[in-house]
């Protein structure tokens, strides 16, 4: 698979995994879905396992589920996480898409779309 994650991404889910209570089996869940302004919208989990239809996606040493969808949506995306005092989450960086500039923060053509999912959309697991 052609997913690129950044160190500052690939640190966050390391610390998402280890911390996130789910046995030392646990993956990093990415549900990836057309939508948003850059034509990315996504959710995130810590799992046991996969869930059914799941693949299990080995990625720079990081264990990934991610269903069929997410897959083919990510090929060829960079992922990275960013962490300002605006934006706090992932952000996937696709080469493939453009901002639609209604936003004001992305002009169509001018550069590859980011899609962010901010770290507040984290589930917390009750112990």
């Amino acid at each position: 698979m052609d997913l690129t994650i950044t160190p500052s991404a690939e640190k966050f889910i390391q610390r998402m995994v280890r911390f996130g209570g789910a046995g030392p089996d646990a993956g990093f869940r990415l549900l990836v879905s057309p939508g948003g302004c850059s034509g990315l919208a996504s959710e995130f989990s810590v799992e046991a396992a996969p869930l059914p239809g799941d693949a299990v996606v080995t990625v720079q040493g990081l264990k990934l589920f991610l269903p069929a969808e997410s897959r083919l949506l990510l090929q060829g995306v960079t992922m990275d996480f960013k962490d300002t005092p605006l934006q706090s989450g992932l952000v996937f960086i696709d080469p493939k898409a453009t901002g639609c500039g209604s936003c004001g923060t992305s002009a169509a053509g001018a550069v590859p779309a980011e899609a962010a999912v901010s770290i507040a959309s984290i589930p917390i697991k009750s112990a």
